[in-house]
């Protein structure tokens, strides 16, 4: 099976958005949503942030995983230091297709780093080395950029994800909580 990491593209916004989801899960996708909102509200709503370019899950911040045709896995990064310009997207639209207003959010990143927001592998391609090459390729685009490193969070009820990104070189920088939930900032 061959696999290319390339950059995304507008028009693959709505497979980008799903794997987000997957990468936010169910719980986290119906947290942000207002009520009488779901998960097919949540998914228009975040194919509309894929399709900007000033939005933080904009396909021009998305690596994909290809396989032919088919997109297996996504890596979402951004620079820190853009958070609260690329966030405002996000705020607008849930407003607007959501009926919410999350302009409180906790931030979970700062400048100086290259955050990876999302990263998914959907199930079928898991444990065949994907996620690593969008690591890698992630670290790469930090460099590219200028930013001394990724960073990231992850649940401290995820030691499967913590294994992965500590197996490519990830290392703990210190505590925090997003979303209501323990988590551990890694830097690589």
């Amino acid at each position: 099976m061959k696999i290319q990491i390339l950059p995304a593209t507008r028009e693959q916004a709505a497979d980008i958005a799903q794997l987000i989801m997957m990468a936010m899960t169910d719980e986290c996708c119906l947290y942000f949503c207002g009520d009488g909102h779901g998960l097919t509200d949540f998914h228009r709503m975040m194919t509309c942030l894929v399709e900007r370019v000033d939005s933080q899950y904009s396909y021009k911040n998305t690596l994909v995983a290809m396989v032919g045709k088919n997109i297996v896995g996504i890596a979402v990064s951004y620079d820190g230091g853009q958070l609260h310009t690329l966030r405002k997207a996000f705020i607008e639209s849930a407003k607007m297709f959501l009926g919410k207003d999350h302009t409180g959010m906790d931030d979970e990143t700062q400048a100086g780093e290259l955050y990876l927001d999302s990263l998914a592998v959907l199930p079928d391609y898991r444990r065949q080395g994907i996620a690593r090459r969008l690591l890698e390729a992630t670290k790469k685009r930090a460099d590219s950029m200028g930013l001394p490193y990724v960073g990231l969070l992850v649940d401290k009820g995820n030691p499967a994800g913590e294994t992965l990104y500590t197996s490519v070189g990830f290392r703990y920088m210190d505590d925090n909580v997003w979303g209501g939930h323990p988590m551990k900032h890694l830097v690589l």
